[in-house]
Protein backbone atom coordinates (compact mmCIF):
# COMPACT_ATOMS: atom_id res chain seq x y z
CA UNK A 1 0.00 0.00 0.00
CA UNK A 2 1.48 3.32 -1.11
CA UNK A 3 0.32 5.27 1.95
CA UNK A 4 1.93 2.76 4.31
CA UNK A 5 5.20 2.79 2.37
CA UNK A 6 5.24 6.59 2.50
CA UNK A 7 4.60 6.56 6.25
CA UNK A 8 7.38 4.01 6.83
CA UNK A 9 9.79 6.14 4.81
CA UNK A 10 8.78 9.27 6.75
CA UNK A 11 9.57 7.55 10.05
CA UNK A 12 12.90 6.39 8.65
CA UNK A 13 13.74 10.00 7.77
CA UNK A 14 12.83 11.16 11.28
CA UNK A 15 15.23 8.55 12.71
CA UNK A 16 18.02 9.35 10.22
CA UNK A 17 21.16 11.42 11.09
CA UNK A 18 19.53 14.45 9.42
CA UNK A 19 16.16 13.81 11.05
CA UNK A 20 14.59 14.92 14.32
CA UNK A 21 16.87 14.95 17.41
CA UNK A 22 14.01 13.80 19.66
CA UNK A 23 13.03 10.90 17.39
CA UNK A 24 16.67 9.84 16.95
CA UNK A 25 17.29 9.55 20.69
CA UNK A 26 14.27 7.31 21.39
CA UNK A 27 14.76 3.67 22.38
CA UNK A 28 12.40 0.76 22.92
CA UNK A 29 12.77 1.44 26.63
CA UNK A 30 12.00 5.16 26.42
CA UNK A 31 8.92 4.48 24.29
CA UNK A 32 7.59 1.54 26.32
CA UNK A 33 4.82 3.49 28.05
CA UNK A 34 3.96 5.53 24.97
CA UNK A 35 2.04 2.49 23.72
CA UNK A 36 -0.12 2.49 26.85
CA UNK A 37 -0.73 6.25 26.74
CA UNK A 38 -1.69 6.26 23.07
CA UNK A 39 -3.90 3.20 23.47
CA UNK A 40 -5.85 4.92 26.25
CA UNK A 41 -6.32 7.99 24.07
CA UNK A 42 -7.88 5.68 21.47
CA UNK A 43 -10.19 4.34 24.19
CA UNK A 44 -11.20 7.91 25.13
CA UNK A 45 -12.00 8.67 21.49
CA UNK A 46 -14.08 5.48 21.17
CA UNK A 47 -16.00 6.19 24.37
CA UNK A 48 -16.65 9.75 23.17
CA UNK A 49 -17.74 8.41 19.77
CA UNK A 50 -15.33 10.92 18.21
CA UNK A 51 -14.47 9.40 14.83
CA UNK A 52 -11.94 12.07 13.88
CA UNK A 53 -10.13 11.72 17.20
CA UNK A 54 -10.18 7.93 16.83
CA UNK A 55 -8.55 8.21 13.41
CA UNK A 56 -5.85 10.50 14.80
CA UNK A 57 -5.18 8.44 17.93
CA UNK A 58 -5.01 5.16 16.01
CA UNK A 59 -2.41 6.87 13.83
CA UNK A 60 -0.43 7.73 16.96
CA UNK A 61 -0.57 4.10 18.09
CA UNK A 62 0.65 2.99 14.67
CA UNK A 63 3.49 5.52 14.84
CA UNK A 64 4.71 4.18 18.18
CA UNK A 65 4.48 0.58 16.95
CA UNK A 66 6.48 1.38 13.82
CA UNK A 67 9.04 3.32 15.86
CA UNK A 68 9.58 0.27 18.06
CA UNK A 69 10.03 -1.94 15.01
CA UNK A 70 12.41 0.48 13.28
CA UNK A 71 14.57 0.77 16.42
CA UNK A 72 14.94 -3.00 16.42
CA UNK A 73 15.70 -3.02 12.71
CA UNK A 74 18.47 -0.44 13.20
CA UNK A 75 20.06 -2.49 15.99
CA UNK A 76 20.04 -5.71 13.97
CA UNK A 77 17.15 -7.28 15.87
CA UNK A 78 14.07 -7.99 13.79
CA UNK A 79 12.55 -6.22 10.80
CA UNK A 80 9.05 -5.17 9.80
CA UNK A 81 8.50 -8.25 7.57
CA UNK A 82 9.42 -10.48 10.55
CA UNK A 83 6.67 -8.88 12.64
CA UNK A 84 4.12 -9.20 9.84
CA UNK A 85 5.01 -12.85 9.15
CA UNK A 86 4.89 -13.71 12.83
CA UNK A 87 1.49 -12.05 13.25
CA UNK A 88 0.04 -13.78 10.18
CA UNK A 89 1.32 -17.17 11.39
CA UNK A 90 -0.23 -16.64 14.83
CA UNK A 91 -3.58 -15.57 13.36
CA UNK A 92 -3.73 -18.70 11.20
CA UNK A 93 -2.72 -20.99 14.07
CA UNK A 94 -5.28 -19.50 16.44
CA UNK A 95 -8.13 -19.60 13.93
CA UNK A 96 -8.30 -23.29 13.02
CA UNK A 97 -12.06 -22.85 12.51
CA UNK A 98 -11.26 -20.48 9.61
CA UNK A 99 -8.00 -21.82 8.20
CA UNK A 100 -8.46 -25.45 9.23
CA UNK A 101 -11.23 -27.97 9.71
CA UNK A 102 -12.15 -27.26 13.35
CA UNK A 103 -15.82 -26.51 13.99
CA UNK A 104 -17.04 -23.95 16.53
CA UNK A 105 -20.52 -23.08 17.80
CA UNK A 106 -19.98 -19.34 18.19
CA UNK A 107 -17.83 -16.48 19.44
CA UNK A 108 -17.66 -17.84 23.01
CA UNK A 109 -16.08 -21.10 21.85
CA UNK A 110 -13.71 -19.16 19.57
CA UNK A 111 -12.45 -17.19 22.57
CA UNK A 112 -12.06 -20.37 24.63
CA UNK A 113 -10.04 -22.04 21.86
CA UNK A 114 -7.91 -18.90 21.43
CA UNK A 115 -6.98 -18.86 25.11
CA UNK A 116 -6.21 -22.58 25.11
CA UNK A 117 -3.95 -22.24 22.08
CA UNK A 118 -2.31 -19.16 23.56
CA UNK A 119 -1.62 -20.59 27.02
CA UNK A 120 -1.22 -24.25 25.98
CA UNK A 121 -3.77 -25.18 28.63
CA UNK A 122 -1.65 -23.73 31.47
CA UNK A 123 -3.36 -21.25 33.79
CA UNK A 124 -1.22 -18.13 33.85
CA UNK A 125 -1.37 -14.53 35.06
CA UNK A 126 -2.45 -11.78 32.65
CA UNK A 127 0.17 -9.46 31.21
CA UNK A 128 1.75 -7.45 34.04
CA UNK A 129 1.63 -4.41 31.76
CA UNK A 130 -2.17 -4.24 32.01
CA UNK A 131 -3.87 -1.85 34.47
CA UNK A 132 -4.67 -3.51 37.80
CA UNK A 133 -8.46 -3.69 37.39
CA UNK A 134 -8.07 -5.17 33.93
CA UNK A 135 -5.66 -7.79 35.30
CA UNK A 136 -8.20 -8.78 37.97
CA UNK A 137 -11.02 -9.17 35.45
CA UNK A 138 -8.81 -11.03 32.95
CA UNK A 139 -7.66 -13.58 35.52
CA UNK A 140 -11.26 -14.14 36.64
CA UNK A 141 -12.34 -14.67 33.03
CA UNK A 142 -9.54 -17.21 32.55
CA UNK A 143 -10.61 -19.11 35.66
CA UNK A 144 -14.22 -18.98 34.47
CA UNK A 145 -13.33 -20.62 31.16
CA UNK A 146 -11.87 -23.50 33.17
CA UNK A 147 -15.13 -23.86 35.09
CA UNK A 148 -14.07 -22.06 38.28
CA UNK A 149 -16.82 -19.47 38.60
CA UNK A 150 -20.04 -18.50 40.34
CA UNK A 151 -23.32 -19.52 38.71
CA UNK A 152 -24.54 -15.92 38.65
CA UNK A 153 -24.08 -12.48 40.25
CA UNK A 154 -25.48 -13.58 43.63
CA UNK A 155 -22.31 -15.47 44.55
CA UNK A 156 -19.91 -12.52 44.21
CA UNK A 157 -22.51 -10.16 45.74
CA UNK A 158 -22.67 -12.31 48.89
CA UNK A 159 -18.87 -12.55 48.87
CA UNK A 160 -18.58 -8.77 48.65
CA UNK A 161 -20.85 -8.33 51.69
CA UNK A 162 -18.80 -10.96 53.55
CA UNK A 163 -15.53 -9.19 52.72
CA UNK A 164 -16.94 -5.84 53.84
CA UNK A 165 -17.84 -7.35 57.22
CA UNK A 166 -14.30 -8.74 57.51
CA UNK A 167 -12.89 -5.30 56.70
CA UNK A 168 -15.02 -3.71 59.43
CA UNK A 169 -13.66 -6.27 61.88
CA UNK A 170 -10.06 -5.63 60.82
CA UNK A 171 -10.54 -1.87 61.18
CA UNK A 172 -12.12 -2.37 64.60
CA UNK A 173 -9.05 -4.41 65.65
CA UNK A 174 -6.73 -1.81 64.05
CA UNK A 175 -4.97 -4.68 62.28
CA UNK A 176 -3.16 -2.81 59.50
CA UNK A 177 -1.94 -5.94 57.74
CA UNK A 178 -5.39 -7.54 57.76
CA UNK A 179 -6.99 -4.30 56.58
CA UNK A 180 -4.70 -4.32 53.56
CA UNK A 181 -5.65 -7.89 52.65
CA UNK A 182 -9.36 -7.33 53.20
CA UNK A 183 -9.30 -4.24 50.96
CA UNK A 184 -7.70 -6.37 48.24
CA UNK A 185 -10.34 -9.09 48.73
CA UNK A 186 -13.10 -6.47 48.44
CA UNK A 187 -11.61 -5.21 45.19
CA UNK A 188 -11.43 -8.74 43.80
CA UNK A 189 -15.00 -9.51 44.87
CA UNK A 190 -16.25 -6.22 43.42
CA UNK A 191 -14.66 -6.94 40.05
CA UNK A 192 -16.19 -10.42 40.12
CA UNK A 193 -19.61 -8.87 40.68
CA UNK A 194 -19.04 -6.34 37.89
CA UNK A 195 -18.00 -9.15 35.54
CA UNK A 196 -20.99 -11.37 36.36
CA UNK A 197 -23.31 -8.42 35.72
CA UNK A 198 -21.75 -8.01 32.28
CA UNK A 199 -19.66 -4.87 32.73
CA UNK A 200 -16.00 -3.92 32.47
CA UNK A 201 -14.41 -2.95 35.81
CA UNK A 202 -11.79 -0.86 34.02
CA UNK A 203 -14.46 1.04 32.05
CA UNK A 204 -16.53 1.66 35.18
CA UNK A 205 -13.49 2.97 37.04
CA UNK A 206 -12.61 5.30 34.16
CA UNK A 207 -16.19 6.54 33.91
CA UNK A 208 -16.35 7.19 37.66
CA UNK A 209 -13.23 9.36 37.42
CA UNK A 210 -14.70 11.34 34.54
CA UNK A 211 -17.97 11.83 36.46
CA UNK A 212 -16.12 12.97 39.59
CA UNK A 213 -14.04 15.49 37.59
CA UNK A 214 -17.18 16.93 35.93
CA UNK A 215 -18.97 17.32 39.25
CA UNK A 216 -15.98 18.75 41.10
CA UNK A 217 -15.40 21.28 38.31
CA UNK A 218 -19.02 22.32 38.73
CA UNK A 219 -18.47 22.67 42.50
CA UNK A 220 -15.49 24.95 41.81
CA UNK A 221 -17.53 26.96 39.32
CA UNK A 222 -20.48 27.39 41.71
CA UNK A 223 -18.15 28.43 44.53
CA UNK A 224 -16.50 31.00 42.31
CA UNK A 225 -19.90 32.40 41.28
CA UNK A 226 -20.68 33.26 44.90
CA UNK A 227 -17.20 34.66 45.50
CA UNK A 228 -15.95 31.76 47.60
CA UNK A 229 -12.81 29.64 47.48
CA UNK A 230 -13.05 25.90 48.18
CA UNK A 231 -10.18 26.09 50.67
CA UNK A 232 -12.29 28.37 52.84
CA UNK A 233 -15.49 26.34 52.66
CA UNK A 234 -16.67 23.68 55.10
CA UNK A 235 -17.28 20.13 53.96
CA UNK A 236 -21.01 20.66 54.49
CA UNK A 237 -20.98 23.68 52.16
CA UNK A 238 -19.06 21.76 49.51
CA UNK A 239 -21.44 18.80 49.88
CA UNK A 240 -24.35 21.14 49.12
CA UNK A 241 -22.64 22.30 45.91
CA UNK A 242 -21.84 18.66 45.10
CA UNK A 243 -25.49 17.68 45.50
CA UNK A 244 -26.46 20.57 43.21
CA UNK A 245 -24.03 19.34 40.56
CA UNK A 246 -25.34 15.78 40.96
CA UNK A 247 -28.98 16.86 40.65
CA UNK A 248 -28.16 18.81 37.48
CA UNK A 249 -27.39 15.49 35.77
CA UNK A 250 -23.60 15.71 35.79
Amino acid sequence: MREFDELWETIRILRSPDGCPWDRKQTNHSLRYALVEEAYEVIDAIESNDIEAMKEELGDVLLVVLMHILIQEESGGFKLPDVLKSLRKKLIERHPHVFGDKKVSGAKEVLKNWEELKDKGVFSAPSPGLPGLLQVQKVQEKASRLGFDWDDYRGPLEKLVEELDELKSAISDNDREKIKYELADILFAWVNLVRKLGYSAEALARNSVKKFVRRFQMVQKKAKEVGRDLSGMSLEEMDKLWDDAKSSGL
